[in-house]
């Protein structure tokens, strides 16, 4: 971009937008040159399931909790929070009171917001501090002194969230919001801690037969059109245009140590990956 300054003698900034409409597809192409700067590259944003893990209470958190402080030693890493049961019963009493799609998105955010308080609280006397979104441009800061950041991963679209095809509830949720998370702060990995194995062709709680998908491209996971699947649809479409992430694991933080396999590089779980030109 350059300075012209026109007949008034005004400085004024030159470039491709102006005068442009943001709707032209040669134009909005032409916007995706060079590399996305990654403000950390070497960071893991991890997400621990609300319905999967912290619903299940201290049994099932703790331990986890116990394996990331460990592993902060060696990763620096986000931690985020899913919604859980509670966010279910929000939507389903304001679904019956007839409310939109995005009030729905406000509600769960909350619950979300209340997961990660619970968890930064847990945490306090080992590093564990409650972060908002807002503070997410100041997480090397965080890093330094050997803080744990906690934060929801909820994403803020809010009252503003886009209406789905099907049904009410918010297509872009937890799984969404803690991709979003890793894709804008240019992160090393994300992953998603649930009490499964990973991903498989349908519930393994509802279905012996399902059967379990090791790693697998979006765009073959999306064309499988499975009638229920253990992350958001609308995360993988994230995940299919993404910039700087491209892989997603989902691990059972049930199991002792597959999360530090993970932030080692280790294949556990489920990969979901997007294939590099």
């Amino acid at each position: 971009m350059t300075l012209q300054r026109d007949a008034s003698g005004r400085l004024h900034i030159e470039s491709n937008l102006m005068g442009e409409s943001l709707m032209d597809k040669q134009l909005l192409a032409g916007t995706d040159l060079g590399s996305i700067h990654r403000l950390m590259p070497d960071l893991n944003v991890v997400k621990i399931g609300g319905q999967s893990i912290i619903d299940r209470g201290r049994a099932a958190l703790l331990p986890i909790l116990d394996e990331l402080v460990e592993a902060r030693q060696q990763h620096k890493i986000l931690i985020t929070t899913g919604g859980g049961t509670r966010a279910r019963h929000a939507y389903a009493i304001a679904t019956d009171l007839g409310m939109p799609t995005g009030v729905l998105a406000k509600l769960g955010s909350s619950i979300s917001e209340q997961n990660a308080l619970m968890i930064a609280i847990l945490l306090s006397q080992r590093g564990g501090i409650k972060i908002g979104h807002d503070d997410l441009v100041k997480l090397p800061n965080y890093m330094m002194p050997g803080i744990i950041p906690v934060t929801h991963a909820m994403p803020p679209y809010g009252l503003f969230e886009q209406p789905p095809a099907l049904g009410r509830i918010p297509p872009h949720r937890t799984d969404a919001g803690a991709f979003l998370l890793a894709e804008v702060m240019g992160a090393e990995r994300c992953i998603l801690i649930k009490d499964e194995h990973g991903l498989y062709t349908a519930d393994p709680k509802k279905d012996p037969n399902a059967q379990f998908i090791a790693e697998i491209d979006i765009d073959e996971l999306l064309a499988l059109d499975l009638a229920d699947l253990a992350v958001e649809r609308s995360m993988l479409e994230s995940l299919k245009h993404a910039r700087s992430v491209r892989e997603v694991f989902i691990i059972n933080g049930l199991v002792r140590g597959n999360i530090t396999r993970a932030l080692a590089g280790e294949r556990v779980g489920t990969r979901l990956y997007v294939k590099r030109d």
